[in-house]
Formats: structure tokens, sequence, C-alpha cells
């Protein structure tokens, strides 16, 4: 018997991979806006800090690749309706934005990183700069962050109102199970 033309699940190592990069998604933004941006440079446990989200970071944008990969070369479920026309066309907008959001926030992490020679601070013993906000690539970082947290809220409102108000079980796609 042929597979349908449309499973009723992603494949499984999309939604592992959903779920392990919003996990950790998740937890950089929280890391960067709520513990990092916030301590001196000079604090002693900010390289520990700062280690641990720019190794986070670099996961989760070579997890973001391959997501991308399986995601192109997998069936996936037919799109989700919401019964709004408007909220219909923009939904792969905005998933493409997620996408798009989370990289280019790796990208800008990397340009800081490299812009103001963070990376031997981490991994050399160099000295960390006295403040990244004079560098381009942390106000570009901050704002993609805020961006990001924004389509975030959206996202999970958006599920929401599938689990909540149409009741139309889009949540178990990104499930495991018989697809």
């Amino acid at each position: 018997m042929p597979a349908p033309a449309h499973p009723a699940r992603y494949h499984p190592a999309l939604v592992a991979l959903h779920w392990l990069v919003a996990l950790l998604v998740t937890l950089a933004l929280i890391a960067g806006g709520l513990v990092i941006s916030d301590m001196p440079n000079a604090e002693p446990g900010k390289v520990d800090a700062l280690r641990i989200h720019a190794l986070m970071g670099l996961s989760i944008g070579a997890l973001m690749l391959i997501r991308l990969a399986v995601r192109l070369r997998t069936a996936h479920p037919a799109p989700a309706t919401t019964g709004i026309a408007l909220a219909d066309r923009l939904a792969p907008l905005a998933h493409g934005a997620l996408y798009a959001l989370v990289l280019l926030m790796v990208a800008s992490g990397i340009a800081l990183s490299l812009q103001s020679g963070l990376m031997e601070a981490l991994f050399a013993d160099a000295p960390m700069p006295a403040d990244f906000h004079v560098f381009a690539p942390r106000q570009v970082h901050g704002f993609l962050a805020d961006l990001l947290i924004a389509l975030i809220v959206l996202h999970l409102a958006a599920v929401l109102y599938h689990a909540l108000v149409r009741r139309d079980g889009l949540l178990r796609r990104m499930g495991f199970g018989a697809r």
C-alpha cells in the first residue's frame, strides 16, 4: 500500500529537532536576556556564561540547518487551516520567519564574536571587551532576539488557538507516533 501524500505527522527526526531546538532557543533567549545582558563584563562568571551561550548558539545553528534539510527532504502534513484566510496565508511566512530569525541570531552572534574578539576571550584567555554594545552586531542580535520572542509568542498563541478554539488536534502533528 503506498504511503499517503500527506502524512498525519511530521517525520520523527523533524519532531525531535523541533522540540530540541525549541528548548535550546528558549534557554538561550532566557540566558541572553535575563542573565548575560545584565552581568558586567568584568564579572568572572560572565566568561563561563558566554561560553555556554556561544556553544548553545552554534549548536542551535547546526541543528537548524539539519532541521531545514530534513524538512525539505521529508513528506509533511497538509497545511493547517484556521478558518481565517489571512491567517492561513500568513502561517507559512511566520514559520519561514522562525527559521530565518533563528539562523540570523546565530549569524549575528558569530559576527559579534568575531568583531569583538570574544572567541579569544572565551577560549584563549584573552581579555573580555569592556562593552559589547559598542559593536553593531550586538544591536542586531538584541533586535533579532526581540523579534524572535514576539514571533514565538505568536506561534504559541496560534497553537493555543488550534488546541482550545478549533480543537483540531494540530499539536499531534508535531508529536511522535504513526505517520
